[in-house]
C-alpha cells in the first residue's frame, strides 16, 4: 500500500480531529464549567448557549385552574450568585400556552438558569406591545398595576426570587384581554425576559 508524505498524513489526522470535535458541539455535546448539572442535550428550548439547571422542587400536582407553565433562564458558563446581570446579557422567559380562556390560571415558573429570577404579570394597554416598556435607571420597569408575582423558590407569591433550578408560582384571576410577563429583576427586561399572553 502507498504512504502518504508525513505532511499530508499529518493535516488528514487534524482533520479527522476537528470533524469529530464539530460534531460533538452540533449535537449539544458542549462543555461547561462550573457546578451544577443538564439533562439530555445541555441546551434550554432548542436556544444555543441557554443551560439548564437541575430543578430540585417541583410545583404542587394539583393548582387550580388553567395551568400556564413559565420557563426563565439565561446564558452563561458558571453558576451566579443573584440575580444581578450586566445590559447585553442573553436571557429569556417563555410561557406555555401563550392564549388561554379567561377565568382562573396557575402560572408556574421553572428558572432552568444560573441566576435568580422572577415572574410577574402586568397589563398590557392598547396599542402597547411586549418589550416597550421603559427601563428606569435601576434597571427595572414601573409595576403598576401588577396582578400578581410568583417570585418565591420552591413556594406561592411573593419572595426573594426564584433561585435557579427551582420552582415559583402564583395562582390569578385574569379578565380577557392582553397581559405581559415579565422578569423585573435589575436588567432582566432589558435582557429580553418578557413575552405578551392573551385571555379571551
Amino acid at each position: 500500500m502507498k504512504q502518504l508524505p508525513r505532511s499530508t498524513a499529518s493535516l488528514a489526522v487534524v482533520v479527522v480531529v476537528a470533524s469529530l470535535v464539530l460534531a460533538a458541539c452540533g449535537a449539544g455535546g458542549n462543555a461547561q464549567s462550573g457546578t451544577g448539572s443538564q439533562s439530555g442535550h445541555g441546551m434550554m428550548g432548542g436556544a444555543s448557549g441557554y443551560h439548564f439547571s437541575k430543578v430540585s422542587c417541583p410545583a404542587p400536582g394539583a393548582l387550580p385552574g388553567q395551568l400556564v407553565t413559565v420557563r426563565l433562564g439565561d446564558m452563561g458558563m458558571t453558576r451566579m450568585r443573584g440575580g444581578t446581570a450586566a445590559l447585553g446579557e442573553r436571557m429569556m422567559l417563555r410561557a406555555a400556552p401563550r392564549a388561554f380562556a379567561a377565568g382562573t390560571v396557575s402560572l408556574v415558573a421553572t428558572n432552568r438558569g444560573w441566576r435568580t429570577h422572577e415572574l410577574v404579570v402586568l397589563p398590557l394597554a392598547a396599542g402597547q406591545r411586549a418589550g416597550q416598556r421603559p427601563v428606569h435607571a435601576d434597571g427595572e420597569v414601573d409595576e403598576e398595576g401588577d396582578l400578581g408575582e410568583a417570585s418565591a423558590s420552591c413556594s406561592a407569591g411573593i419572595g426573594e426570587g426564584i433561585r435557579a433550578g427551582t420552582v415559583g408560582w402564583t395562582t390569578l384571576t385574569l379578565a380577557p384581554g392582553r397581559y405581559e410577563l415579565v422578569c423585573n429583576l435589575r436588567n432582566h427586561y432589558a435582557n429580553g425576559m418578557h413575552q405578551e399572553i392573551r385571555v379571551t
